[in-house]
């Protein structure tokens, strides 16, 4: 078997191994087998590649070798950040792909044209390398902008940034970088064609800030997809200006599942892309504070307890808050002594709730909560009105009823988990501050509704204590 033979068997495998990675994970039961198989795909992928790079007698092997001790390096602590940093975790993945995208793409060219390889720069293959440094840069700059967002750097705002002609202003920028890939495509060789390669760099990375910075953190969850499909295409370009076969379905299978993914993200909150891209949404925080003034009702963890030993039906609808206190392991704590007492426990799962899609699942899971009481949203509305209580831990706006009823609400028409149709609500929250639409949550007014204030993690051991205490049988 000689060394292009072995090189396209790698790949054709590697490539199998993706689908699968992709298969298996849509499903809990099968999740982790698909985590494997991608860990393995992407070996024997770099493995092909390393083999063919030495099949044609490459030599720079420091260099290659330098370069695995930095991702090393750089891997390593990455892989160790808490499960409540794996959003931004993975919008820091999503730039790193498009940078290395975007430095491939501009190596690519300026060897060429250094060469005045004119049947390498063909129209086809310049207009993979627009494509690879637009999506590959935009990428890269708007992935790490979300990541400081996400991760609440402060000198990043997390609330939307608006100015006038915003839209009309980055439409333009984008025109202009695209309006320059034509030209480049035209005539790469020209005298003039570098610097204008160069400022089309430039334009995608600016693109790609301004085009997160007017996204409020609620639009995360989608934001995060959509930029994995770019990243995907941005991968299926470079695929084709390497001419590698692997790169092309890799990067298509990136980006349709981001594509898909973000697809069902903008349906779960009854919003299209231009929307999610282009709404704002986020800024309505200001018309609220305007309104009347509203009073909670406070309550006690040891008055809750109570109330949940005596429940039938518990529904617990956890979102960021329990994330953020890392509440989870608590929260199984708290799902054991219900049980123990006879209670059915359920767990509401919105589509959106936390930072990025399976956020909630993925808490769950690792607190070992049997999968079997994790309910969609779909499915467990219909179960809400005979719930005895509804346990909110950290959650706001998936839980507002305003979603429904107030047309002028930004988030009027989302789907939100009916928790006001339970006959009693708790709401863990750390603050009176609203939440990341930047409006009051109407359910934490109801006079059925009583408020915990707290971190979600402090709060819920408390319901645990006193659950487990011996004046409770």
């Amino acid at each position: 078997m000689n060394a292009e033979t072995l090189v396209q068997l790698l790949y054709l495998v590697s490539t199998g191994l993706f689908i699968m990675s992709l298969r298996w994970m849509s499903d809990p039961e099968t999740a982790r087998k698909g985590v494997f198989s991608g860990v393995a795909a992407m070996a024997l992928a770099v493995a092909g590649t390393l083999a063919g790079v030495f099949a044609i007698g490459g030599t720079h092997y420091w260099w290659i070798l330098a370069a695995f001790a930095v991702g090393a390096g750089v891997g390593y602590p990455l892989a160790q950040v808490p499960l409540t940093a794996v959003p931004q975790r993975t919008a820091l993945s999503h730039a790193f792909g498009g940078l290395a995208a975007g430095l491939v793409g501009s190596a690519k060219y300026f060897l060429y044209f250094g060469q005045k390889n004119e049947a390498a720069l063909s129209p086809f293959i310049v207009i993979a390398l627009v494509a690879e440094i637009l999506l590959g840069f935009l990428t890269f700059t708007g992935s790490l902008l979300a990541a400081g967002k996400l991760q609440e750097v402060k000198w990043i705002p997390q609330r939307p940034v608006t100015y006038p002609m915003q839209n009309v202003s980055n439409l333009g920028l984008f025109l202009l970088a695209l309006g320059l890939g034509v030209a480049l495509v035209l005539n790469p060789l020209a005298a003039w064609a570098p610097y204008a390669f160069l400022l089309v760099i430039l334009l995608s990375l600016a693109f790609g800030v301004l085009l997160i910075i007017p996204i409020g953190g609620a639009d995360m969850p989608t934001v995060i997809s959509i930029l994995n499909s770019y990243a995907g295409l941005s991968a299926v370009a470079m695929g084709f200006v390497l001419n590698n076969k692997l790169l092309i379905i890799a990067g298509a299978l990136d980006g349709s599942s981001g594509l898909i993914l973000s697809i069902i993200m903008c349906k779960a909150m009854n919003r299209s892309f231009a929307n999610v891209l282009f709404g704002a949404f986020g800024q309505a925080q200001q018309s609220a504070a305007a309104g009347e003034q509203k009073s909670y009702k406070a309550d006690t963890p040891e008055s809750a307890a109570q109330v949940l030993a005596q429940a039938n039906l518990v529904v617990i609808v956890p979102g960021y808050g329990m994330a953020v206190a890392q509440a989870q392991h608590k929260v199984r704590e708290l799902y054991d002594l219900l049980k123990k007492r006879g209670v059915t426990v359920k767990f509401a799962i919105h589509p959106v709730a936390g930072r990025m899609p399976g956020h909630m699942n993925v808490l769950l899971a690792e607190a070992e909560i049997p999968y079997d009481d994790l309910v969609e949203m779909d499915e467990i509305n219909g179960d809400m009105p005979q719930a005895d209580v509804a346990l909110i831990i950290g959650a706001n706006d998936v839980v507002n009823p305003a979603a429904r009823a107030d047309k002028g609400s930004p988030i009027y028409g989302m789907p939100i988990i009916d928790a006001d149709k339970a006959r009693t609500v708790y709401a863990i929250k750390r603050s009176k501050n609203p939440g990341f639409a930047g409006i009051d949550n109407e359910l934490y007014f109801l006079d059925k509704t009583f408020m915990l204030f707290g971190d979600a993690k402090a709060v819920v051991g408390e319901l645990a204590k006193a659950l487990s205490g011996e004046g409770m049988h």
